[in-house]
């Protein structure tokens, strides 16, 4: 697909054929499908009467067949077949009964830019009068997030940070008694907790927020550094050296900010575990060493002895996307809010793949969300009494690309975020059969777990912990946005016990999709899916929504989980 550009006061704007993605995209838009140029569209579909809130596998296999569609080309934000997806999900959530977000619409515009990094680009560290030089993606992959054509740092000292970490309620501060302004932060991957394996020290062995590099980066920029580096691990990081020079190299995705991401860290960046030892070797100081003081309460940052050179060229162009919101109105107590969230977005296409398949449908991840989403809120709207709060309906654009969607509604929220009560997030559905289980993805964190627990006893079920906590999947969806601004957020996933043919299938089941299927062009609806399961989980979920929109109580975060003052400042 040829994207137009026009050159607006020095900016590239990304732009569909030259006209923004809108809901009024022209069915005659082309994508390529199979090798060939056909109309990106979908004829137009209505709900199905219903009198009662009941979800079936019927009307998820429906929904998916239609979401995962070729016609839609691969959701990719901001290509004219957006407009296509934009067109469905606005449909539906007319006819189901939503009412709009705002005075505009179902629509919130999404800005987004893209910013690509100059592979010309080595990082110099210097030390007295030795110098070392590391190349771009064999030693070092690094970015910036501001919308400039030029990051440059010269001789910046080199501090280590020990994890990177302010954690007032771990007591913890990795910035003690030092200024970084202007200078280059050297950091390591995941937290102490997940380093020593002691549950006394954060979570252990599960990942916490500070562990995850989004946060690092964060604080790196709240404290004034110029560049911000972390030494990757295959372990602690939960993926290997090839997943970042694959993942970061190149060209990513961002929200547009009004400071032009100013506010952001100049570069930020992953070094290799080669190239950490190195750096912190010519720096006079034991890599193992430094760990191990690094991972005791107490730890003080210190300069490395070495300054950081480097100078960065990048490009950027800017589009626009789109969040989809509805909602129903309380009857009691509209101004407070129940939130469900779906991502609509995938990766598109990519004509120069070398497979017949060109087009990523993400069938399960997510258009089993999307269907999800759009079958609960049909519960609702289908239900003999209205909610007495208001419940809302997200379905996010730009989370395969950063979470970006979620990040500008948690910036920008129609409904207020100190007003919503609590919010669950749906990413992916249960394709092989019944459970006996389900998992909750961030076990313990909140209140809300005990809802599950309660609605899921009902049936016979019970919630089990997610099998891998050191790698914080509970940090890589869109809930997360909304989790770090307080509000309480449910992300459950599959369970893995089949009541047909027990837990070690189910686990194979997952392991198969996640091999084969993920985020791979194969990722294809099936109409020999199995969602029996997934409708009984979609009505758990609403379920859990239904108690939390008719009740007075505000769930909480379990005290000493990260998110728990914001909250009770909100409150």
């Amino acid at each position: 697909m040829q994207l137009g550009k026009i050159l607006v006061s020095g900016l590239f704007f990304l732009v569909a054929g030259c006209e923004q993605p809108s809901t009024n995209v022209d069915s005659s838009s082309i994508a390529v499908v199979g090798g060939a140029e056909q109309p990106c569209s979908l004829e137009k579909t209505t709900s199905r009467p219903v009198t009662k809130p009941t979800v079936t596998a019927k009307d998820l296999h429906i929904r998916i067949k239609t979401i995962a569609s070729d016609r839609l080309a691969g959701r990719r934000p901001a290509i004219p077949c957006e407009g296509v997806t934009l067109d469905h999900l606005v449909d539906q959530f007319k006819t189901i009964g939503l009412s709009p977000a705002s005075e505009t619409g179902y629509l919130q515009e999404v800005p987004l830019v893209e910013l690509t990094a100059n592979p010309d680009v080595q990082l110099t560290v210097s030390r007295a009068d030795r110098k070392r030089d590391y190349i771009y993606k064999d030693d070092m992959i690094v970015w910036t997030n501001r919308m400039v054509n030029q990051v440059n740092i010269e001789q910046s000292e080199m501090v280590f940070v020990g994890y990177g970490i302010v954690a007032p309620e771990y007591g913890w501060d990795d910035y003690a008694g030092i200024d970084v302004t202007g200078k280059t932060v050297v950091m390591l991957v995941n937290d102490p907790g997940f380093a020593t394996q002691d549950p006394a020290i954060f979570k252990g062995n599960t990942m916490t927020y500070y562990g995850r590099w989004t946060y690092k980066y964060e604080e790196a920029a709240r404290q004034g550094a110029a560049a911000a580096l972390i030494i990757h691990e295959t372990a602690p990081a939960a993926y290997p050296w090839t997943t970042v020079q694959t993942t970061w190299g190149g060209s990513h995705l961002g929200l547009v900010a009004v400071d032009k991401n100013m506010s952001k860290v100049g570069i930020e960046g992953w070094v290799s575990l080669e190239t950490g030892q190195d750096i912190v070797h010519r720096s006079g100081y034991d890599y193992g060493a430094l760990k191990l003081r690094a991972a005791k309460k107490g730890f003080t940052p210190f300069l490395l002895n070495a300054t950081a050179s480097m100078t960065l060229n990048s490009s950027y162009e800017i589009s626009m996307s789109h969040n989809v919101i509805g909602y129903i109105p309380g009857s009691v107590r509209p101004d407070e809010f129940i939130l469900y969230m779906a991502h609509w977005d995938h990766f598109g296409q990519d004509p120069e793949l070398l497979s017949e398949d060109k087009i990523y449908n993400g069938a399960l991840d997510n258009a089993t969300g999307v269907a999800a989403l759009l079958e609960i809120a049909e519960a609702f709207s289908n239900m003999e009494k209205p909610p007495e709060r208001s419940v809302v309906f997200v379905s996010t654009t730009a989370e395969e690309y950063g979470l970006l969607g979620s990040e500008y509604y948690a910036k920008s929220p129609p409904f207020p975020l100190g007003q919503t009560v609590a919010g669950i997030n749906i990413d992916g559905l249960n394709i092989i059969g019944r459970t006996h289980d389900m998992a909750v993805i961030g076990a313990g964190l909140s209140e809300l777990e005990g809802y599950l627990a309660r609605a899921l006893a009902v049936k016979g079920r019970i919630v089990i912990p997610e099998a891998f906590p050191e790698k914080g999947y509970y940090y890589r969806s869109d809930h997360f946005n909304l989790a770090k601004k307080g509000v309480p957020m449910l992300y459950a996933g599959s369970g893995m016990d089949s009541l047909d043919h027990g837990r070690e299938w189910g686990m194979q089941q997952a392991e198969n999709y996640v091999s084969r299927n993920y985020h791979q062009t194969s990722d294809n609806y099936d109409p020999e899916w199995d969602l029996t399961g997934a409708a009984e989980d979609v009505m758990i979920y609403v379920t859990v929504g239904q108690t939390l929109a008719n009740e007075q109580r505000w769930p909480n975060w379990n005290q000493g989980t990260e998110f728990r003052a914001i909250r009770d400042r909100m409150r």
